[in-house]
C-alpha cells in the first residue's frame, strides 16, 4: 500500500483528520485607483460571482505613484462549494498543474494567472483590458479554527497539524491536480 492510500484509509477511519479547502482568496492588484480599479472590480465580480472588497495601500511609494490609504487592489474570498467550483474552473488554465514549491509548511498553496481571459467562459472586452490575478488556497483540517479564533484560542498538537504531503494527496484526490 502506498503512502497516499494509507493516508486516505486513515482519513476514512478518522474523519477529523481529513483535510478540506477552507477558503480561496482571489487578489487582483492594479496598483492605482480610479477607472482601472473599477474595471478590475467588474472583472472579479464577473469571474467569481461575489462582490469584491477594495484594499488600500499600506504605505506611500513615490516611484510607483502610490499614496498611503489609496485603494489599489480588489480581493474576493470564496468558501465551501463556491471555492471548489472556482478552483475547478481556474485550474485548467494552468493545465491542472501546481508546483510543489507553491505549497507552504502548513499545506496551503498559491498560483497566479497572467490573463483573466484564459478562464473558460470569460470573453475579452477591449474597454476593460486584461488583468492577472493571484489565487491563494487555504487547506486545513476540522478543528483548526481553535488556533485562530479571537476568544479562548488554543494551540493544536503537532499530530493534528496538516503537512504539505497530506495537502498534496488531498488536492490530487479532490481536484485531480498534478504536482510538478
Amino acid at each position: 500500500m502506498s503512502e497516499a492510500e494509507a493516508l486516505v484509509k486513515n482519513w476514512d477511519q478518522h474523519p477529523m483528520l481529513r483535510p478540506r479547502i477552507e477558503k480561496v482568496v482571489v487578489n487582483l492588484n492594479v496598483g492605482k485607483s480610479g477607472e482601472p480599479l473599477e474595471k478590475a472590480n467588474k472583472v472579479l465580480k464577473e469571474i467569481t460571482g461575489q462582490t469584491p472588497v477594495k484594499k488600500k495601500a499600506k504605505k506611500t511609494i513615490r516611484d510607483f505613484g502610490i499614496r498611503e490609504g489609496e485603494s489599489i487592489a480588489v480581493v474576493v474570498t470564496l468558501r465551501k462549494q463556491k471555492a471548489i467550483d472556482f478552483l475547478k474552473k481556474v485550474l485548467p488554465v494552468v493545465d491542472n498543474k501546481v508546483a510543489k514549491k507553491s505549497f507552504d509548511i502548513h499545506g496551503n498553496f498559491a498560483f497566479g494567472l497572467k490573463e483573466h481571459i484564459e478562464i473558460p467562459g470569460v470573453k475579452y472586452d477591449p474597454e476593460i483590458g486584461i488583468f492577472g490575478m493571484d489565487i491563494c488556497v487555504t487547506v486545513n483540517r476540522p478543528g483548526q479554527r481553535i488556533k485562530n479564533r479571537r476568544k479562548e484560542n488554543k494551540t493544536i498538537g503537532p499530530k493534528h497539524m496538516l503537512t504539505p504531503e497530506e495537502s498534496i494527496v488531498y488536492i490530487r484526490q479532490t481536484l485531480g491536480v498534478e504536482i510538478v
